[in-house]
């Protein structure tokens, strides 16, 4: 059993966006953090000037993707293959069955992913939500798939608080904000999450403007935000660690 954290989540560039600094902390601490990934993020940017051909680009968003887990202490990452932009038409009882094998394989105490409304509206956001959701429950019980290994019960389930980190960073401001119950201090792996931004060359505009522009780049990068989705709430609000009370 790793007890680790298992990130469901739709495109390359959801982790390092979302979870990257905590990624790397938890992993630096001894605790397994593994991925599973929906698509090859097919339909995103080619990059400005372009990268790669519209063909290509599959192949080379799963490249950045995986030098970003590298430098996020990912210790684990499986592509599922949907189409980007249609991930909410992938067969259920398929993807079903690929989250509950990945859920009993990791074991984690914590799942991320996205919150119901997939953060940004994205369409493929709501539909990794749902699935994950569905999945998570299913894993739990030993009826579902009992092929995919024994039953799992995730303790919690996480995903990015209402506040985006580019419109509040300060500590003592977030504690008060509503939806924020969990604030982890990553200014140690900052390094490494600008590394796994900067691995998704394709993507760099948006990248560049959100995270590194700003003249509070670096407090930018020093604090991400979550939302007790359910499960075992923490002992305190905001809590400093995903595992808090757990």
């Amino acid at each position: 059993m790793s007890n680790g954290l298992l990130l469901i989540l739709a495109h390359p560039d959801d982790e390092s966006f979302m979870i990257g600094g905590t990624a790397r902390v938890l992993a630096d601490r001894g605790v397994r953090v593994a991925l599973v990934c929906a698509t090859r993020g097919q339909a995103g940017s080619v990059g400005e000037p372009p990268l790669a051909t519209r063909e290509a680009l599959p192949a080379l968003r799963e490249r950045e993707l995986r030098a970003a887990c590298d430098a996020l202490g990912v210790a684990s990452l499986e592509i599922l293959g949907y189409e980007d932009k249609r991930l909410a038409e992938a067969p259920l009882e398929e993807i079903r069955a690929s989250l509950v094998r990945a859920i009993r394989r990791e074991r984690p105490r914590v799942v991320a992913t996205f919150d119901p409304n997939g953060v940004t509206g994205h369409p493929d956001h709501i539909a990794i939500f749902r699935f994950t959701h569905d999945a998570v429950t299913a894993a739990a019980d030993e009826r579902w798939l009992p092929e995919a290994g024994p039953a799992h019960a995730v303790a919690r389930v996480v995903w990015p608080s209402p506040v985006e980190p580019w419109s509040e960073w300060r500590p003592a401001v977030l504690a008060e904000c509503p939806g924020v119950d969990f604030v982890v201090d990553v200014s140690r792996a900052r390094e490494a999450k600008a590394a796994a931004l900067r691995a998704h060359r394709t993507q760099h505009v948006g990248v560049d403007w959100r995270w590194f522009a700003p003249a509070e780049s670096e407090a930018i990068l020093s604090t991400e935000t979550f939302r007790l989705g359910w499960g075992a709430p923490p002992t305190v609000r905001p809590a400093p660690d995903l595992f808090d009370g757990l």
